[in-house]
């Protein structure tokens, strides 16, 4: 089957249809659609299109509110709590953005905790925008087990991944977005929807057995990347996005999920910097840039995210090509709505 040429404007607008179709309010639906849109403009398919089928199993077993309203609140001087009201997260997110960004920019440090949310989209999304208005920021949230503690045989914690962006004067941030797991587990189910092995090490099957068969990987578990080195990067994250925050663990999310197809419920944490007000305020910016030069000047090697900048250079100006099953299925279910 060919793929679908479509335009940004209407993946949003399908997206938005189907959301709407099963629950969801606008504002909502509009939030979940935006990130979806961004990870097709930028390449990330993993995190676009395909899990609109995820959100509307959630929608459809109730699990989330699709007519949540999210609040903010400080408690403390530079900590921020998005409550999401068991709803989808870019919502919270949008929410709580302003907050944090306002509370950095007077504090010079602050974190914002996101409780009672339900986490399905890429993490780079979500500290670029903070990025952009020339802060770091890193976010890092949970999952269900589904990567296998080192020395271990079952899976217990989630893909956990953690996100980073740099600000740059001159050019869009520089942003890595990565798994604490070998491979992130929507790469594996693209890879299973469409037919392709997985490379050698990327996870084991139901009876711990190493396996390419995606398939088989998300019936069994993932391996931590580095062995023990992302084993502790992933407890770190359970920790993090759970414990300090007053949120579930990866396996306490697995315990009262009820297995939809759609993220469980959880937290996420955001820890945002203002650099100007960590002692070099007039060099912290043209310092960085030397380490970037000094990578992009070897053969081979790149900046995180110029990919994905790349890719969105294009898809602003020819849209995007996206499986003709996916948009069938996407479709189907605008109809079943």
């Amino acid at each position: 089957m060919t793929d679908v040429q479509m335009t940004l404007d209407e993946v949003h607008a399908l997206t938005m249809r189907c959301l709407v179709a099963h629950g969801c309010d606008e504002a909502n639906a509009g939030a979940v659609a935006d990130v979806i849109t961004a990870a097709e403009r930028d390449g990330c398919h993993s995190h676009g299109l395909m899990r609109v089928a995820g959100y509307v199993a959630t929608l459809k077993s109730g699990k989330v509110n699709g007519h949540a309203n999210p609040t903010v609140e400080h408690i403390a001087p530079a900590v921020v709590r998005v409550q999401g009201d068991a709803g989808f997260a870019p919502l919270a997110h949008a929410r709580g953005r302003s907050a944090l960004i306002d509370t950095v920019k007077t504090q010079g440090i602050a974190a914002m905790s996101l409780v009672n949310i339900h986490h399905f989209a890429a993490l780079w999304s979500e500290v670029e925008p903070i990025a952009e208005q020339g802060l770091c920021a890193m976010a890092c949230v949970s999952y269900k087990p589904a990567v296998i503690p080192a020395g271990g045989t079952k899976p217990l914690y989630g893909t956990n991944p953690l996100a980073f962006g740099w600000p740059r004067r001159n050019h869009p941030p520089m942003i890595f977005d990565q798994a604490s797991s070998v491979m992130a587990r929507g790469e594996v189910m693209l890879a299973a929807r469409e037919g392709k092995e997985l490379p050698p090490g990327v996870g084991v099957d139901a009876d711990g057995q190493p396996t390419t068969d995606p398939d088989k990987v998300l019936e069994g578990a993932l391996l931590a990347f580095g062995g023990h080195k992302g084993s502790s990067i992933a407890m770190m994250i359970e920790l993090f996005a759970g414990a300090l925050i007053g949120e579930c663990l990866s396996f306490e999310a697995a315990e009262r999920d009820n297995n939809d197809g759609g993220p469980p419920q959880g937290g996420e944490l955001i820890i945002a910097m203002d650099p100007n007000h960590f002692g070099d305020a007039d060099g912290w910016a043209d310092h960085a840039e030397k380490l970037f030069a000094r990578i992009e000047a070897q053969d081979g090697a790149r900046l995180p995210s110029s990919r994905r900048y790349k890719n969105r250079e294009q898809s602003l100006s020819a849209g995007v090509s996206v499986s003709s099953k996916v948009h069938e299925q996407i479709l189907q279910m605008c109809a079943q709505g």
